[in-house]
């Protein structure tokens, strides 16, 4: 997929995401879904791999390497339970919000990526689909089935 093609995938897949995540109050957002982890956990979670992957673009968007020196993002498993530590606390509206601000800035930093990042096999596009709409399809499931609990 080209540039403006990934872009529409990645918005949609964040409304559509949005969308089941307005539908919960906070009762639901409290409910265990998947494995051990609340919503709140599921949403800080993504919210931290926007953050994380909106560092990423920046630095292709300057030429460098998505990866800074050191770090490694194989150990998905512990870079969640960071991201997701301390979620059950806050409030569902907390969370949201945030989701939505980093999604924001996750989405500019992909807008301002040069078009030839992108196609078929390209960094930019694996980038965007597993931390994106790749991701949201994941954890949809969990979600819209809180949505239809009492």
């Amino acid at each position: 997929m080209e540039k403006d093609e990934v872009l529409k995938e990645v918005e949609a897949g964040f409304e559509e995401l949005i969308a089941t995540v307005r539908a919960l109050d906070e009762r639901a957002m409290s409910r265990v879904c998947v494995g051990t982890w609340t919503a709140k956990e599921i949403l800080a979670h993504i919210t931290g791999w926007h953050r994380t992957m909106t560092g990423a673009l920046e630095r292709m968007a300057r030429g460098e390497r998505p990866t800074p020196e050191g770090v490694d993002y194989g150990d998905a498993d512990a870079w969640n339970a960071g991201f997701a530590a301390g979620a059950r606390a806050q409030q569902g509206a907390t969370i949201v919000a945030g989701l939505q601000q980093s999604f924001a800035n996750y989405v500019r930093a992909a807008r301002a990526l040069p078009p030839d990042r992108f196609g078929e096999g390209k960094t930019a596009n694996r980038l965007l689909e597993t931390s994106s709409y790749g991701h949201y399809r994941e954890h949809l499931p969990a979600l819209e089935h809180l949505g239809g609990r009492d």
